[in-house]
């Protein structure tokens, strides 16, 4: 799991734009009849169809796929009772989990209630508001009756996630778990550890399940919820079981599963020994489990282990489950969610966990062959199929248990429209991330005497996406990693001037002054050159003692790129005699791939197609098909002109000699964006209905142009330049990149040296 610094957190939640969500128009307003229509006099006509018919309120307004986050702060995560202002940033981040994963919009709200009928009351309240309520962080026992009193007085979704989510997620996993096991579920005997919310939930649902009540123990803080003890709530009353046992230990013994949502370090080796054959381990309490899961698998082989985080197998996380569960009952219009569609949920998810997993969601792990197993009993986090499974099996159940006042008819036009409804903008980052993180490379920072590069390296040794290496002077290094207060204790430092380093530095410039003696270069001017850190952490990567080399947010782009062409060059084994720019764009179409952005100024038709295969191959790397268009003023010779007539040229040589890459052209940019104008009235372009992902360029200044003017005036986020061409990992910054755009582009170069090494 991550390593999350408090300062960081601030930050993140208090740099820039306050929080983590805002609220966004849908329609236009740009003139004075958009604002009439969205507001006085136009908004009065939507007013009356609803006064006039309330379901209406659906047809004009965002309240069917607007949910309310609601809480009280009395249960937040493992603070407990802190209040509901000091609850408010875990609701925008359910809003903001709610929005990239199921594209549900969220409203949260914080309400100053504890008392169970104050609480109810205001909820039921504003709830016109809203197509769907999430209870959250609410404590136990009062969440039991808010949640059955909202049900039941309210007509549309409710749950709270903290109970459901937990079940549902878990109860997959143990269906698996069992399988696996060779357990039946009525034999199995069950320890419960935890008695609040979501440890009930899960107990109920378990026996949904079939699950024999008189097989399970539930434990609290005071050991065993037996019938001997007094003064117990409703809640443990019901799972107070006629035994002798008190203690954890005691009810360990030969129990097939043990569930744990209480405290960290809680279960000893011994405990788990003690229980039987292929025991079932769900230690799911945050961030330390109840036993440590290394300590777990050690001490039995046989152990099918879960926890609650995901740098381990097997993670229970509620993300699996409430999106999704939530999309599928607004889809439908549910007027709540009831055991059939929460039963529907634990079923999706564990057979999707049966199935055979993409390649996607292999490479975003950074496995080769995710197979269903001891490691795998639920699906990942980022299996793109959750939304278009779990949805479709809650709306389904929906409608056979008759609360849907909507029907589908046609299933896979609902599948298409949910593949459809996301915006692919923070996936290519996070599988990104992943890939990168499970085979970490060491990359060299050329300019670490630069708080934002010290940052961006603590953030990439903590992440676990690379190995930083520190370039410059280690005083002033160590004093601004002090004085940032940074964490980089054992990252390698080196100074290429200092004289512990002379003599790699003479080797190095012996290298150089090898490379370059035709070309004018002197050794006694190599051997100043290697002085320099560019030229120092080019040569480093050149000669395998690093990966990958960052540089470039202090110095201008040719001084940068210029050490690692003389050092490590192009890649001559792939056919590349040049080197080219390429940015991606994060855009809620999904990413677009921008060439040549930074290097050539106007180069040949040629030279283009050049570039083409290499953005083209860069694509490939991403696990995407590339879709190019060579744009132009012109479509398919309509305008004359050296550009369009380079372009025409480029297509045709590309179409010539590789013919199974998709790409056309020469087209103007709103028709290689936009399908279904492109399928209307060029029909026979290769791109017709096709969402083009590619785009090159007829020359540097249109390239650099438009990729500066789309990121400064819309929200996409840009990642690059990513140097095409290069025999080794080498990226250069913008200069005064974002302490997050550094980390971005030490991504891309990780990834770019796990590729070099796999060949």
């Amino acid at each position: 799991m991550a390593k999350v610094r408090k300062q960081e957190a601030l930050d993140y939640h208090s740099d820039g734009r306050k929080g983590k969500i805002e609220v966004v128009p849908t329609k236009p307003y740009s003139s004075q009849r958009d604002l009439s229509l969205a507001y006085s006099p136009g908004v009065a006509e939507p007013c009356i169809k609803i006064s006039e018919n309330k379901e209406d309120v659906y047809k004009y307004t965002t309240k069917g796929n607007l949910v309310a986050v609601i809480s009280n702060g009395t249960a937040v995560l493992g603070l407990g009772d802190i209040g509901p202002e000091a609850s408010k940033p875990v609701m925008e981040g359910k809003g903001l989990l709610f929005k990239i994963f199921a594209d549900i919009d969220v409203f949260d709200i914080e309400v100053d209630a504890t008392d169970v009928d104050a609480f109810v009351n205001t909820v039921k309240s504003i709830a016109p508001t809203f197509g769907g309520i999430n209870l959250e962080d609410l404590k136990a026992p009062e969440c039991f009756e808010i949640e059955r009193r909202l049900k039941e007085e309210l007509d549309i979704p409710i749950m709270h996630d903290d109970q459901h989510g937990t079940a549902i997620i878990s109860s997959a996993a143990l269906i698996n778990a069992l399988e696996l096991a060779e357990k039946d579920i009525g034999n199995a005997k069950i320890v419960i550890n935890g008695a609040g919310a979501a440890a009930v939930s899960c107990a109920k649902l378990y026996l949904a399940l079939g699950a024999k009540k008189e097989n399970m123990l539930m434990l609290d803080s005071k050991g065993v919820i037996s019938t001997k003890r007094d003064n117990l709530d409703d809640q443990k009353q019901f799972f107070a079981s006629k035994t002798e046992l008190e203690t954890l230990a005691e009810a360990m013994d030969g129990a097939d599963v043990f569930l744990g949502l209480s405290k960290g370090d809680i279960v000893s080796p011994e405990m788990i020994n003690t229980m039987a054959d292929n025991p079932i381990v769900f230690a799911l309490a945050n961030p330390d489990p109840e036993i440590p899961y290394k300590t777990a698998i050690k001490t039995r082989e046989d152990i099918i282990m879960a926890t609650g985080r995901s740098d381990h197998p097997n993670q229970v996380n509620n993300v699996l489950g409430f999106p999704f569960i939530f999309r599928g009952a607004l889809d439908v219009r549910a007027t709540c969610i009831n055991e059939e569609m929460k039963m529907a949920a634990v079923n999706a998810i564990a057979e999707l966990a049966r199935e055979s997993v993409p390649e996607s969601v292999n490479e975003a792990y950074g496995t080769k062959n995710i197979l269903f197993g001891r490691d795998y009993i639920i699906p990942k986090p980022l299996d793109p199929r959750l939304i278009l499974t779990v949805a479709p099996a809650v709306a389904k159940a929906a409608i056979n248990s008759g609360v849907a006042l909507e029907t589908i008819t046609d299933w896979d036009a609902y599948v298409e429209e949910l593949e459809n409804r996301l915006g692919h903008d923070s996936k290519l980052v996070r599988s990104m991330t992943e890939r990168a993180k499970h085979n970490p490379q060491r990359v060299v920072f050329a300019e670490a005497d630069n708080y934002k590069i010290l940052k961006a390296a603590q953030i990439v040794r903590d992440e676990g996406i690379a190995e930083p290496i520190l370039l410059g002077k280690k005083k002033k290094i160590a004093n601004l990693i002090e004085q940032y207060q940074l964490d980089l204790d054992n990252v390698e430092i080196i100074d290429p001037r200092s004289e512990h380093e002379e003599e790699r530095r003479n080797e190095f410039a012996a290298l150089l002054y090898e490379k370059r003696q035709r070309r004018g270069m002197t050794l006694v001017e190599a051997q100043h050159e290697m002085r320099e850190r560019n030229y120092f952490g080019a040569t480093m990567v050149e000669t395998g003692q690093a990966d990958a080399l960052i540089s470039g947010l202090t110095r201008n782009y040719p001084d940068t790129i210029r050490p690692a062409l003389q050092i490590i060059g192009v890649d001559k084994q792939a056919g590349v005699n040049r080197i080219a720019g390429m940015y991606i764009l994060i855009t809620k179409r999904g990413p677009i791939f921008l060439a040549d952005t930074t290097i050539n100024e106007n180069p040949t038709a040629e030279e283009l197609a050049e570039i083409t295969v290499m953005a083209a191959e860069s694509v490939k790397r991403f696990k995407m098909k590339p879709k190019v268009a060579l744009l132009s003023y012109s479509n398919f010779g309509s305008s004359s002109g050296d550009d369009p007539e380079k372009m025409r040229r480029a297509a045709k040589i590309l179409h010539e000699q590789y013919p199974n890459l998709t790409v056309d052209g020469e087209m103007q940019a709103n028709f290689a964006l936009n399908k279904d104008l492109l399928k209307d009235i060029f029909p026979f372009s290769q791109l017709a209905g096709k969402n083009t992902n590619t785009l090159i360029f007829p020359n540097l200044s249109s390239g650099n142009i438009a990729y500066k003017l789309i990121q400064e005036m819309t929200s996409a986020e840009a990642i690059g330049p990513i140097l095409l061409g290069m025999k080794k990992a080498v990226h250069i910054l913008q200069l005064g990149s974002s302490v997050r755009e550094i980390v971005n582009m030490v991504t891309i170069a990780v990834l770019d040296a796990q590729t070099r090494k796999k060949k």
